[in-house]
């Protein structure tokens, strides 16, 4: 069971704080990790003192910034907020770092027992890890998009690129003793992509169909951030009513903005085969891939993310390859 409770009084500098007990192990980066756009992402910063984010909420942008600290039992989380998303910021907290996710079928010994071994080693040597869920279905989509059909590098380089254009300074955080990482920025608001112009689009190597295609979803943008209220797979069949957006986007979406522990990445240029080579020690496509996991459907992700925290490595053959992805949309 997770507990809040009251700040500590270090953090009455902030215009909102929380300290939150997770009740047992738990590792900060390797939760909220998975929602860092590359080492380069503006608007998150993994630093000695903190992991800081910017971001936006129904009531403005924030700087929030949450700093771990004892083991097991006993370990702790402060958050502490600046801005005027400062309170729901601080209210999102125990949903952003896992409160809701729950191992326990997962961890079931007879379930556990059906589990490969790499899987079952992963996950004894990573107790700490748990599905964040942010709720904030546009900030997750728009990077989402942006990597379809292209080599992640090229991706977060288009995504600093408009970041760098059109995201906005984060909140001060300068009533601290430190005053948090120089530059982070807050990602722009769905009014503020749909008024990016198309050359834009261009310069940060964004092409016409991805661009249209975050386009063509923010103009729902009120509708798309409901869906945080409905399941996550309520709302990945939703999602890929709008045209350009498949399984593979809403699966990446989910697996965020819900903490879906089922969801996979069907489509993905590099999954199958390493879930194939991970399982079977042959690479597999998209069907075997699905076939593989049916036996711990419910917990999909969970293994993935076992499988990629294992350390196993698919056997490479030959130069890397330099051509773009093939995920689907």
């Amino acid at each position: 069971m997770t507990i809040v409770d009251a700040p500590p009084a270090a953090a009455a500098a902030a215009d909102a704080s929380v300290r939150w007990h997770p009740g047992g192990p738990f590792d900060l980066l390797q939760t909220v990790g998975i929602l860092m756009r590359g080492n380069g992402d503006p608007s998150f910063a993994a630093r000695q003192d903190g992991v800081w984010m910017a971001f936006t909420t129904p009531d403005g942008p924030v700087t929030l910034r949450l700093t771990a600290a004892g083991t097991g039992q006993d370990t702790r989380v402060d958050a502490q907020a600046w801005g005027p998303g400062a309170g729901s910021a601080i209210a999102s907290v125990p949903a952003l770092l896992g409160s809701g996710d729950d191992w326990s079928g997962f961890d079931d010994a007879a379930f556990h027992a059906t589990l490969p071994r790499m899987v079952r080693e992963a996950r004894r040597r990573n107790l700490t890890v748990r599905l964040p869920t942010t709720g904030r279905v546009v900030d997750s989509l728009v990077p989402t998009i942006l990597e379809q059909k292209v080599t992640t590098i090229e991706a977060r380089r288009g995504y600093r690129y408009l970041m760098y254009r059109f995201g906005t300074a984060a909140p001060s955080a300068g009533r601290l003793p430190t005053s948090g990482p120089s530059g982070l920025l807050v990602a722009p608001t769905a009014a503020q992509w749909l008024a990016i112009p198309s050359w834009e689009w261009h310069k940060a190597g964004v092409g016409p169909q991805r661009s249209a295609t975050v386009m063509r979803a923010l103009r729902s943008a009120v509708a798309l951030e409901r869906l945080a209220s409905l399941s996550a797979v309520e709302a990945g069949a939703k999602m890929q009513t709008i045209p350009g957006i498949g399984i593979w986007t809403a699966a990446e979406v989910v697996q965020r903005t819900h903490g879906c522990p089922d969801s996979i990445a069907v489509g993905d240029y590099h999954l199958a085969s390493y879930v194939g080579y991970a399982l079977t020690g042959r690479k597999t496509d998209d069907a075997g891939m699905i076939a593989l996991l049916e036996p711990w459907r419910g917990h999909r992700q969970r293994v993935v993310r076992m499988l990629g925290l294992s350390g196993f490595r698919k056997p490479t053959f030959g130069p890397r390859m330099t051509i773009q992805d093939h995920r689907g949309h």
